[in-house]
């Protein structure tokens, strides 16, 4: 008896007999427990089903195709060797334009599976394939032939990594179909020869014309300018609305010359060191901008818009390498989404995606990576994917790869994300063109990332005036010797009669005069730039005052609507009592505490326009247990969003739980606030020091944007910060770090002690956002103070005024000439000293200054008040921080001069090495010390 084998390609029609019987028998182990059963054989049982019996006319123990009960051993020994194939081709994939990587076919040859051409011919083809069988192939060996030219050509591919079967079955049929490699027609060669020509001739210009001059060359990886140029096309076709590419300076002037269409005369302007304006298109197709300070070109990005509309957007970004790559796929989700409307916002994962180009040193030595390929499906992050490239010289600086990493390739990380991998070599660019088109069809077919590594090598030095021959000696005489892609392209053009060797040589000298001519027009128009690097009046004026209050009324519907839950929703009954709790200050009964007053600014916000989207680890509950924006159903778990639910929104509001993760995070919600420019985007840390995982994402990108390159963020920094006796790691915010950082009026950096402020200030933030004067928010918010009755706000605080940068204590200095000393404190510091003074009996000597804003410095509010006083003998700075840290050497030399010729005192911890004691009695002590000094009469 014989099965029934009418699956496509299936192999049981190969068995019977014993055969038979035993392939069966594993089959109800494999049912059992898949880990039972041969790997190979159980890929047969996934593939294929199970082997089903049917009476074979002859009786007779042979199948269908004639095989014998000893073949059954060959069977599966072809069925490992194409796996092998599949699985280890890689290894000896011609993949390497110098050729200087040992190659390894030995998992991949007949005779190591005990295998002849002889075996191989007498097996049909339609067992080694999934589906239908490659034109051509008609049995075995041809079968073993085709796919060990596929899996070891010039492209090379890993993916068992991917889990999920329907997605390997697409990449396994889509790969040996023969799909990756599309023909090219005669013109569009000579096309492609002439881009190849131009890249080319780009570099070779500048590097006779500016000697010397570091432009980070993409020679050796000239394809990479086909390949976005394949992925720019694709958008176009699909009809999507923007390309956004990260990368860092290699091949960077390359790609904004030739992707992003800035003309030849505007990047040779910079490189002369002359004025680019006059050659910058008037259509608006291509827009440039510059901060005051500025930056080096190969930082600089652009946005180019196509006549069809679509947008290809190249990120600014400073040498840290790897660190935009989260940027821009915040800025891709901003492009993705809708906000318009009240609720969740409307994702459409194919308006936009992500190109990100990355080093191989970098990326596998840069843990941010890693970072942003972990967020990549989930629910707050996800952008269907993003296409990641490595730009592989295959060396960092002047590292080898050896000694860069601890795997073989430097895409290996990618494996551990369940990310398809794609190895092509740089020196074939028709091969990286269809690994283009591959890779944009998974995307749009499966919403994830995929990778290409696109290997080459590096014509010169880490920058042009580098001698690599130094430390790389052994490669670079290899490169030396090594044809660029341009001729060796323009020689196989020539071998196959589609272009005379004349004409190659023509093209190459016609760019370069077509370089030489848009030089001398430079040359001949431009004037010498006058450097400017004062800061715009409109920025250094700084926020105007501005009202932020919101009627009774429409707080009291608001509030209504955000306490009235459908009946069949269950929330916990606890959690429903503490939020019952936030109808009694509209009944006269208690305070609006910080999360409450957080709540109404953000839906008044959303009835104002004005999008809002927060992130964080836990900060859809809070950290501390306080905010609770998303409620879960006791019952089924299920999600309620009460600020979708309130009247007159005209904007989407969404609170995700973040991974825990600061880095890449911080990036993500920088780079959407650089998209929406109207939404407020807040990041929450869980504790305000963990965002010292995301310092170079302040140094380089928040506080400096604006200066270096004219991008403008309103994005909120939420940093809980306050000594509770927690110890090192859950006290400081490291408030001073962010004020260090502090020019220009770059951002706000803000310490409140209370509610109705945090209102406030969130109200004007939102103000301003869209306006050239927006500017990034920083809060060191509160912990213990969230639920304190002195920190709380009575509705008409909420209902008048504005957000105050200075407070002054309630109950002190009512009689100006008594007072004496002028204490000034922020934040927890200030209610620490609020609970001591309670009405100021006893402390008529004593005035003190809630310094809420503390960058902007608030000179001229603080002068004012002081002014007020004219017995003060002495002024006192009061922090918890120790001297070295908090905000008292930032804001010493402005007291200094606010106190004249009078005494200026720091009271506070001593000057330590670490943040905070590590216990809490140590911290009662010295808290207590600091409470006493600041409040005790000389």
């Amino acid at each position: 008896m014989s099965n029934n084998f009418a699956a496509p390609g299936s192999p049981w029609g190969s068995f019977s007999g014993p055969n038979l019987g035993y392939v069966m028998e594993q089959y109800d182990l494999f049912q059992n427990d898949p880990d039972q059963v041969d790997p190979d054989l159980a890929e047969l049982f996934r593939s294929f089903g199970a082997p089903v019996l049917a009476e074979n006319a002859s009786g007779t123990a042979e199948s269908a195709t004639g095989a014998s009960p000893a073949q059954f051993g060959k069977i599966v020994a072809a069925a490992q060797l194409a796996d092998s194939i599949r699985q280890n081709g890689h290894l000896a994939a011609n993949i390497f334009p110098l050729k200087d990587r040992e190659l390894d076919n030995s998992r991949i040859v007949p005779s190591a599976y005990g295998l002849t051409e002889a075996d191989l011919v007498a097996m049909p083809a339609m067992i080694f394939f999934h589906e239908q069988v490659p034109e051509g192939v008609s049995n075995g060996l041809e079968a073993i032939n085709h796919l060990t030219r596929i899996y070891t050509g010039k492209a090379a591919y890993e993916f068992t990594q991917v889990i999920d079967p329907e997605e390997r079955k697409w990449l396994r049929s889509y790969i040996e179909s023969g799909k990756v490699r599309p023909g090219l027609d005669d013109s569009q060669r000579r096309e492609l020869l002439d881009r190849l020509t131009k890249v080319e001739g780009f570099e070779k210009f500048i590097h006779r014309t500016f000697v010397g001059a570091k432009r980070f060359s993409i020679e050796g990886l000239d394809s990479l300018v086909v390949l976005i140029d394949e992925l720019v096309r694709s958008a176009h076709e699909e009809k999507m609305k923007e390309v956004l590419i990260g990368m860092a300076h290699r091949g960077r002037l390359n790609v904004l010359t030739h992707v992003l269409n800035k003309p030849y005369e505007v990047m040779l302007a910079q490189f002369a060191g002359l004025d680019e304006d006059p050659f910058i298109p008037d259509d608006g197709s291509l827009e440039l901008t510059h901060g005051w300070f500025g930056d080096v070109k190969y930082h600089m990005g652009a946005t180019y818009t196509a006549p069809d509309g679509l947008k290809v957007k190249l990120a600014y970004n400073p040498s840290h390498l790897e660190v935009v790559n989260p940027v821009i796929t915040g800025q891709t989700r901003a492009a993705q989404e809708d906000t318009t409307r009240p609720g969740t916002p409307e994702l459409n994962e194919q308006d936009a995606f992500a190109v990100l180009v990355h080093g191989d040193a970098a990326f596998a030595g840069q843990g941010i990576n890693m970072e942003t390929m972990n967020y990549s499906r989930t629910r707050g992050y996800k952008t269907g994917g993003s296409i990641h490239v490595i730009a592989n010289n295959r060396i960092g600086f002047t590292t080898e790869y050896y000694d860069s990493r601890s795997t073989r390739y430097a895409s290996d990380p990618a494996k551990g994300y369940e990310v398809p991998v794609i190895h092509v070599n740089a020196d074939d660019p028709e091969m990286v063109i269809a690994i283009a088109r591959f890779a944009f069809e998974y995307r749009n077919r499966f919403g994830k990332d995929i990778l290409i590594d696109l290997v080459g090598y590096r014509r010169y030095g880490h920058n042009e005036m580098d001698e690599p021959l130094v430390t790389n000696p052994m490669m670079y005489h290899r490169v030396h010797q090594h044809p660029t892609v341009r001729e060796l392209y323009g020689k196989e053009l020539s071998e196959k009669g589609i272009v005379k060797p004349e004409e190659v040589e023509k093209l190459d000298e016609d760019t370069f005069t077509l370089f030489q001519e848009s030089y001398d027009r430079v040359k001949e128009t431009s004037k010498k730039e006058t450097t400017d690097n004062s800061t715009p009046e409109a920025i250094m004026a700084g926020y105007p005052g501005v009202e932020t209050g919101v009627s009774e009324d429409r707080l009291r519907k608001m509030n209504e609507e955000l306490l009235n839950f459908p009946e069949d929703f269950n929330v916990f009954k606890k959690l429903s009592r503490i939020l019952k709790r936030r109808e009694e200050p509209f009944n006269g009964k208690g305070k609006i505490d910080w999360a409450h007053a957080e709540t109404l600014a953000f839906g008044s916000i959303l009835q104002d326009g004005h999008p809002i989207r927060l992130t964080g680890q836990d900060s859809q509950r809070g950290t501390f247990a306080h905010r609770h924006l998303v409620l879960h159903d006791e019952k089924d778990g299920k999600e309620l969003v009460p600020l979708h639910h309130i009247s007159d929104a005209n904007a989407s509001f969404v609170v995700y739980n973040s991974p825990l993760s600061e880095a890449s995070i911080v990036a993500y919600e920088y780079g959407y606030t650089l998209e929406n420019k109207k939404a407020l985007v807040l990041w929450e840390a869980q504790y305000g020091d963990f965002a010292n995982m995301a310092q170079m994402m302040f140094d380089q990108f928040i506080s400096s944007s604006a200066s270096k390159w004219g991008q403008t963020s309103g994005l909120v920094m939420l940093l809980p910060h306050g000594y509770e006796g927690q110890g090192p790691e859950h006290s400081s915010a490291r408030l001073e770090r962010f004020l260090q950082l502090a020019g220009e009026n770059n951002w706000t950096v803000a310490n409140l002690s209370s509610a109705a402020n945090y209102f406030h200030i969130l109200r004007r933030q939102a103000e301003h956002l869209g306006e050239e004067i927006s500017r990034p928010l920083v809060i060191t918010s509160p912990k213990s103070l969230l639920r304190h009755p002195l920190v709380g706000a009575d509705i008409e605080d909420l209902t008048s005024g504005k957000f105050q940068t200075v407070i002054e204590q309630p109950g002190l200095g009512n009689e100006p000439e008594k007072v004496e000393r002028i204490a000034f404190a922020s934040g927890k510091m200030a209610i620490d000293l609020a609970e001591q003074v309670k009405e100021g009996e006893g402390y008529e000597w004593l005035h003190i200054i809630r310094v809420e804003q503390l960058y902007p410095f608030p000179s001229d509010r603080i002068a004012e008040i002081i002014a007020r006083f004219p017995n003060v003998k002495e002024f006192v700075w009061v922090q918890e921080e120790p001297k070295n840290m908090g905000s008292w050497s930032f804001a010493e030399p402005f007291v200094r001069e606010l106190a004249g010729e009078k005494p200026v005192r720091y009271c506070g911890r001593i000057r330590r090495s670490s943040p905070s004691e590590g216990d809490g009695k140590s911290h009662k002590i010295e808290q207590d010390r600091i409470i006493n000094e600041a409040l005790s009469k000389s």
